[in-house]
C-alpha cells in the first residue's frame, strides 16, 4: 500500500494543475483534427451564405452546425432530421398561440410563463434530448421576437427568418457530413467501443512484454478515461435500435467504461510484474482483442473464463477486477441472437415514444419543469422591469444550463461564464478593438471567424470537462458578430450579452442551489438504492395473469430501471463538481458505487431474460415443477435486493441471504424427472439453470461488497 501512494500524483499549485489540465484536454488525438475541420467548414459555409444574402438569425444557424452530432453519418442525418422536426414544431408553436395571445398584456405575459414551463418541462420528459433543447432554444430566441410593439407580420418574418437560417445551418453540415464521413450503419455504437478495447489490449500488451511503456499509450488510455461513456449511452438512448439491443449494448458501454477506468489506475503504479503478473496480463489483452474483433464483425462474443490463479501475485486485486470485468461482457448478450440481426430489424422496432415512461405521472418532471419556469420567469421579469432588452439571454442562459442536480448544473455553468468571458469580452470585444476596424474586405473577416471558430471546434473536441466551453466561446462571438450584416464594431452589443448571461446564471444559483437544491451526492446515492427496490419489483413481475398487460407493465419497469443505471452513473459525474462538508464522503461513495454498477447492470440484463422464462413466452416454455421452483427462487432474490436497499438506506434489515440454497432447490426441480428416473436436461433447460447461476454470483457478489 505504501508503494502505491508513494507513486499517485502529488498536490500541486492551481496554475500547475491548470496546465496540465489544458495539456491533457487540448492534445490531439486520432480524428480530431479532421473534425475540427469540418465542423470549421461547415460553420464558415452558413456564415458566408447568410451574409451574402442578407439572411437575419445567422448566429443561429452557425451555432446548429456545431451542435449536430459528428460521429458518423447516420447520426448526422438523425440529428440534422430531429433540429429541423423541432424547429418546425417550436415555430408552428409560436405562430399559432402568438396570434391568441398578442393582443392582452395580460394573456402575453401567462402565455409566455406557460410557454417557459413547457420549455423545461420537454427538457426533463422527452427521451430525444436533442429535440428537446431545440424546442427549448426556439421559445428563448423566438418569445422576444413577439414582445416587441411592432406589427404581427414583422414577427411573423422574422419568426420564419428563424426557421430558414436553422435551415441552412442543418443543411450545410448534413451536406458537409455525408461527403466526409461514411460509416455503416451501428458503427457509433460499435467503434467507440472498439477504440476503448483498443487502447486497453495496447496497455496490457505492453506491460505483459515488459517493455518501456509509450506515453502516448498511456495518455490515450487516461484520455478515454476523461471521455467517459456518457455521450455513446446518448446515442442510444436517442437511436431506433430495438430495446433489447440498447440495454445490451448500454451494458457492455458500462463495463467497458469501468474497464477503462481500471487500465487508467493501472497506469498510475509503476512497478515491476511478476512473470506470473505478464501471463495473466497476456492472457487479459489476448481475451480484449478477441471481444474487440468479434464486435467489430458483428458476432456475439464467447464465453469468457480465467483461471485462478490465488492471491501471491502482487497485483492480483486490480488484476482480479480486470479479469471479472472482462468475464462479464459476453454475458451482456443474454440471449443467442446475432448483432448483426440488430441492425437489420432496427427499423421495425416500432415507435418509442416522445415521452419517457411515466412522463405524465412522475412527480420529478413537474418540479424540474416549476424550477426552471420560476428562474426563467424572475430573467424576463427582471429585463422588461429596467426596459433591458439586449439582456435576454439570461432566460436562454437558464435554458441551456438547467439540469436537475447541483452538481451536473455547477459544471455547465463554471464552463458557459467562463466561455462567455472568453467569447464575448476577451475574444468578441477584443477583435472589435484591434481587429475589426482594421480590416476593409469580408475576406479579412471570414480569416478571422474560421480562426475562432477552429479554437471553438478544438476545444468543443475535448472532454465533457470542458468541451461545453467551447461551445460557449462560438456562441458568445456568434452573437456579437452575426447579428447584424456588418462588421459590428459597438461594444454595446457584447456588453449585453454577456450581462445577460451573468443574470441567467445568478437567477439559476438562486432556484436551483439556493431554493430548491438536490446535491448529486444524494441524489445519486437515493437513485442506487432505487434501482436496487426496482430490480426486487422487477424479479416478482410478471404479477398479472393477462399476459398482454404483463408484458407492457414489464417493458415500463425495465426502461425506467435501464434509465436510472444511466443515471447514477451521470450523478456521478456530478459529484466532481460539488463542494462541502460532505464532499470527501460523498467522493467516497462515488468510488464504490461506479465499483458495483457494473454488476448490478448485469443482473438487470440477465433478469430481463429470466422473465420471459417466468411469462412462458413462445420458446420459453418450462415444465411446471420448474416453473414454481423459479417463482420461490425469483422471491428470494426480491427479498435479497430489498435488503440490500434497506442497508445501503440505514434501515435494519436481516432479509440479505445468499442465494445457494435456493438455486439448489431449484436445481433439485430442473433434475428431478418422472418417477425412478432422473429427467434429461434439454439446451433450453440447461441454459435457464446457467442464467440463474449467474444471478446467484452477481448477487453474492454485491451482498458481499455492500
Amino acid at each position: 500500500m505504501a508503494a502505491i501512494v508513494q507513486n499517485l500524483p502529488q498536490f500541486s499549485s492551481p496554475l500547475t494543475w491548470l496546465r496540465d489540465f489544458l495539456k491533457e484536454e487540448l492534445a490531439t488525438y486520432p480524428g480530431r483534427a479532421a473534425r475540427v475541420g469540418r465542423m470549421t467548414l461547415a460553420a464558415t459555409l452558413v456564415m458566408i451564405v447568410c451574409m451574402t444574402f442578407q439572411i437575419p438569425f445567422a448566429f443561429q444557424g452557425a451555432v446548429y452546425v456545431l451542435m449536430i452530432s459528428r460521429e458518423s453519418s447516420r447520426a448526422t442525418l438523425q440529428s440534422a432530421t430531429t433540429i429541423l422536426l423541432a424547429t418546425g414544431i417550436g415555430s408552428a408553436y409560436l405562430l399559432v398561440f402568438a396570434r391568441f395571445f398578442n393582443n392582452s398584456p395580460l394573456l402575453h405575459f401567462l402565455w409566455i410563463i406557460g410557454s417557459f414551463f413547457l420549455a423545461f418541462y420537454v427538457i426533463s420528459a422527452a427521451k430525444n434530448y436533442m429535440a428537446a433543447l431545440i424546442f427549448a432554444t426556439m421559445m428563448a430566441v423566438g418569445l422576444p421576437l413577439w414582445d416587441r410593439y411592432m406589427p404581427a407580420e414583422t414577427s411573423v418574418e422574422d419568426t420564419l427568418w428563424l426557421c430558414l437560417a436553422t435551415l441552412i445551418g442543418v443543411g450545410i453540415t448534413a451536406l458537409v457530413e455525408l461527403l466526409f464521413v461514411r460509416l455503416p450503419p451501428g458503427d457509433e455504437i460499435v467503434l467507440p467501443i472498439a477504440a476503448r478495447l483498443a487502447a486497453v489490449e495496447n496497455l496490457l500488451t505492453s506491460y505483459a512484454e515488459n517493455q518501456t511503456i509509450d506515453s502516448g499509450v498511456e495518455q490515450e488510455v487516461i484520455r478515454l478515461q476523461t471521455l467517459g461513456t456518457s455521450l455513446l449511452r446518448v446515442t442510444l438512448r436517442r437511436s431506433d435500435y430495438s430495446p433489447q439491443y440498447s440495454v445490451e449494448m448500454g451494458g457492455v458501454a458500462a463495463l467497458v467504461g469501468r474497464l477503462v477506468d481500471l487500465a487508467a489506475t493501472l497506469t498510475q503504479l509503476s512497478s515491476k510484474f511478476s512473470a506470473r503478473d505478464r501471463k495473466r496480463l497476456q492472457d487479459l489483452a489476448s481475451t480484449v482483442a478477441g471481444i474487440r474483433d468479434d464486435l467489430m464483425k458483428r458476432r456475439i462474443p464467447g464465453t469468457v473464463q480465467f483461471h485462478d490463479h490465488g492471491d501471491s501475485a502482487s497485483f492480483v486485486p486490480l488484476l482480479g477486477e480486470m479479469e471479472h470485468t472482462v468475464a462479464l461482457i459476453p454475458q451482456a448478450f443474454a440471449d443467442s441472437r446475432s448483432v448483426r440481426e440488430y441492425f437489420a430489424s432496427a427499423d421495425d422496432a416500432g415507435s418509442r415514444g416522445l415521452f419517457v415512461q411515466g412522463a405524465l405521472h412522475n412527480p420529478e418532471h413537474l418540479q424540474f419543469a416549476l424550477k426552471g419556469t420560476l428562474a426563467a420567469s424572475l430573467c424576463y421579469v427582471i429585463y422588461n422591469a429596467i426596459a433591458w432588452p439586449g439582456i435576454s439571454t439570461a432566460v436562454t442562459t437558464c435554458l441551456l444550463t438547467a439540469l436537475t442536480t447541483i452538481g451536473a448544473s455547477h459544471q455547465k455553468q463554471v464552463l458557459r461564464i467562463a466561455g462567455a468571458m472568453v467569447g464575448g469580452f476577451v475574444i468578441g470585444m477584443g477583435s472589435q478593438i484591434f481587429v475589426l476596424p482594421h480590416l476593409d474586405s469580408f475576406a479579412g473577416f471570414v480569416v478571422l471567424f474560421v480562426a475562432v471558430t477552429a479554437l471553438s471546434s478544438w476545444f468543443m473536441t475535448s472532454s465533457p470537462r470542458l468541451s461545453y466551453f467551447g461551445f460557449q466561446v462560438a456562441l458568445a462571438y456568434y452573437l456579437i458578430n452575426l447579428s447584424e450584416f456588418k462588421m459590428q464594431i459597438s461594444l454595446e452589443v457584447a456588453r449585453n450579452r454577456v450581462v445577460g448571461i451573468l443574470v441567467g446564471l445568478f437567477i439559476m444559483w438562486l432556484v436551483f442551489d439556493q431554493l430548491w437544491g438536490a446535491p448529486a451526492g444524494v441524489e445519486m446515492r437515493k437513485r442506487f438504492i432505487s434501482n436496487l427496490r426496482l430490480l426486487a419489483q422487477f424479479a416478482r413481475e410478471p404479477l398479472s395473469q393477462d399476459r398482454k398487460t404483463a408484458i407492457a407493465r414489464s417493458l415500463a419497469l425495465g426502461e425506467t430501471i435501464n434509465a436510472n443505471l444511466d443515471k447514477v452513473r451521470a450523478l456521478a459525474d456530478g459529484v466532481l463538481f460539488e463542494f462541502g462538508p460532505s464532499r470527501e464522503q460523498d467522493l467516497e461513495l462515488r468510488d464504490r458505487i461506479r465499483q458495483w454498477q457494473p454488476n448490478l447492470r448485469m443482473l438487470f440484463i440477465t433478469r430481463n431474460v429470466l422473465w420471459r422464462y417466468r411469462a412462458g413466452l413462445p420458446g420459453f416454455e418450462l415444465p411446471e415443477a420448474i416453473q414454481q421452483a423459479q417463482q420461490g427462487f425469483d422471491n428470494r432474490l426480491a427479498v435479497t435486493l430489498d435488503g440490500l436497499g434497506d442497508r445501503m438506506d440505514g434501515k435494519a434489515s436481516t432479509r440479505v441471504d445468499n442465494l445457494t440454497s435456493a438455486y439448489a432447490q431449484l436445481e433439485q426441480a430442473a433434475l428431478q424427472g418422472p418417477p425412478d428416473q432422473e429427467r434429461q436436461l434439454t439446451p433450453q433447460i440447461q441454459s435457464f439453470l446457467l442464467l440463474s447461476r449467474r444471478i446467484v454470483a452477481l448477487t453474492d457478489c454485491l451482498r458481499t461488497e455492500m
